[in-house]
């Protein structure tokens, strides 16, 4: 996958955080895996579609989706995972993605992305494409991964 494409998307989550107040943010690591997603926690997956077709995963623990949520409303405190707080990462996975697209566009890369649907608990994704790429990012002291499983048109 070209090198712009995975920078889109880190640079969606670093520049997109620190709007929320989240200022402690950064790329500590980039890995390359088979197909096969094993998470826990919260995933938000959005899909793409145009000049790159696939899908993005977000995925973080249910501890760092809490103080996301909490961010996202105003130092609320979340003590649970509920239907707010679901809906807060719901809309990070929108804002991250719709973030990411204007990059792409910018560099000349048209995409549509889809509405995220969200997870909770502990599964494994088998991906569309048989590479992914695993950007992980470091939100304060809590590990956010975003797993590219995305090709080319």
């Amino acid at each position: 996958m070209n090198r712009e494409f995975v920078a889109a998307f880190s640079d969606a989550f670093l520049n997109v955080m620190p709007m929320l107040g989240i200022t402690d943010v950064k790329l500590e690591n980039q890995k390359y895996f088979e197909k096969q997603i094993d998470a826990s926690g919260v995933i938000g997956i959005v899909g793409i579609i145009g000049e790159l077709t696939g899908n993005v995963f977000f995925a973080m623990g249910e501890d760092c989706a809490k103080q996301i949520a909490s961010y996202m409303m105003c130092g609320m405190e979340v003590t649970e995972f509920g239907e707010l707080a679901q809906s807060a990462i719901s809309e990070l996975s929108n804002m991250l993605a719709a973030n990411a697209s204007i990059s792409l566009s910018e560099m000349g890369t048209t995409i549509d992305i889809s509405t995220p649907t969200l997870m909770n608990g502990e599964f494994t994704v088998s991906t569309s494409y048989s590479k992914v790429i695993c950007l992980e990012m470091r939100m304060e002291d809590k590990p956010f991964y975003i797993y590219l499983s995305l090709e080319e048109k």
